[in-house]
């Protein structure tokens, strides 16, 4: 695993091979972050990352000079290895928290720019995901919701979908809450 550009372009990451998790592929990642290039400005943004669990998708927005990147999983492996390895990059806006994504969102930090998550793709409630967080008050008004999910998944007729994103078996739907797009 990659950090595919930023102030750490290039920089490996080699998470122990014990954790329970589906990496984002770097193919995806790249092809995800060349969407949002034309999105967001990355300098600046607030972002949470939920079922983080390696946290690749952590370190490419703070590469990119995030302002702020809280990564959420309930793995205290996952959470263990993200916070090491933000400590080696010297990453003090990057954080990972142990906790389950279901209860935070109950109570969050605050409010964040880009929401991203990304579920095991077999996990009961998916389908509500997109409710739970654009109903949250986790997203800023113009903020964005992106889901990493496999193709058993439709949700282009959700009343948030923006634009979904097909890269080999993996699936990013992208979601603005209705009232706040303009």
């Amino acid at each position: 695993m990659r950090i595919i550009t930023g102030k750490f372009r290039g920089k490996q990451i080699h998470p122990p091979a014990n954790l329970p998790v589906r990496p984002t592929t770097d193919f995806a990642k790249e092809s995800l972050f060349n969407v949002l290039n034309n999105l967001v400005d990355f300098e600046g943004l607030r972002v949470l990352d939920l079922f983080a669990g390696t946290g690749s998708i952590s370190y490419e927005f703070f590469s990119r000079e995030a302002a702020l990147v809280t990564a959420i999983d309930r793995d205290p492996q996952c959470v263990s290895f993200i916070n090491k390895t933000a400590g080696i990059m010297d990453a003090e806006n990057l954080e990972a928290v142990r906790e389950d994504v279901f209860q935070f969102l109950k109570h969050p930090f605050g409010q964040y720019d880009l929401v991203f998550a990304d579920p095991p793709y077999d996990m009961e409630g998916i389908d509500n995901l997109p409710d739970l967080i654009l109903g949250s008050g986790v997203l800023y008004p113009d903020g964005y919701f992106i889901l990493e999910h496999s193709r058993d998944h439709d949700f282009s007729e959700h009343p948030g979908f923006c634009q979904h994103r097909k890269y080999g078996n993996v699936n990013f739907t992208f979601f603005q809450d209705k009232d706040q797009r303009a």
